[in-house]
């Protein structure tokens, strides 16, 4: 079965786009945000979910999740879907360079980093912090 596709390219992980739903966390914190069963991202492997507006791309680097904001921030261009070389994902349509571990943009053509977010596993499931 082929997988769908977002209308940035990339595809999730199960093959359908995840629409976040936040995860009561109590007052004052950041709420968590459901994103797929850890099942459903191999290493090496990626899904999408929106929190609070905004796109973010989840990588399983051999076993690790790693979250950041899914643009590039040279042209915007969504990053889930681009090749993993280690913690890093290359941008498909640039080849700009982003850690996934502290968002900084590691090659030209951009210079800016992209947001990171806080990831846990619970009860099997992938969820990234919305704030």
């Amino acid at each position: 079965m082929e997988p769908d596709h977002d209308d940035r390219g990339g595809a999730a992980a199960d093959g359908h786009d995840v629409s976040g739903t936040p995860v009561d966390a109590g007052a004052g914190v950041a709420p968590w945000v459901p994103v797929a069963p850890a099942a459903s991202i191999p290493p090496g492997d990626f899904a999408s979910v929106e929190v609070d507006g905004r796109f973010v791309a989840v990588f399983n680097v051999n076993g690790e999740f790693l979250a950041i904001e899914d643009v590039c921030t040279h042209d915007g261009e969504g990053l889930a879907g681009g090749e993993l070389d280690g913690d890093v994902v290359i941008c498909p349509r640039h080849g700009a360079r982003f850690s996934l571990r502290t968002g900084d943009a590691l090659t030209p053509p951009a210079y800016e980093p992209v947001r990171t977010y806080a990831t846990r596993l619970a009860d099997g499931m992938v969820e990234v912090r919305a704030a």
